[in-house]
């Protein structure tokens, strides 16, 4: 039924093909509810899809609407800023960052 199991950060996530998904889905369900379990799905090797429980989802989509906004903002921010110099900001920025 499951593939393997890796670590992403200090989450455990297994991993299952599309057939073994399909042929297990009611217990990998119950391990989503029950153990908080994430599954992430692989077609022809490559992955397509992850199964996670419901309140892990809610909590990405709500982080997914606050990136955008904030990604917006800084957009709408930066409007009149031409592009070489948001970059040269840019880059100082992250050359600081690595110097610390």
């Amino acid at each position: 039924m499951i593939i393997s199991v890796m670590m992403i950060g200090d989450v455990m996530v297994n991993e299952a093909n599309a057939v073994s998904f399909r042929q297990n889905l009611g217990e990998m369900l119950n391990q989503v509810q029950y153990r908080k379990d994430s599954i992430l799905i692989q077609k022809d090797g490559k992955p397509v899809a992850a199964l996670v429980d419901a309140e892990l989802f809610t909590r990405i989509r709500r982080m997914r609407d606050r990136f955008d906004a904030l990604s917006s903002r800084l957009a709408a921010s930066y409007a009149n800023v031409p592009v070489e110099e948001g970059q040269a900001e840019i880059e100082a920025a992250v050359a600081q960052e690595r110097a610390r």
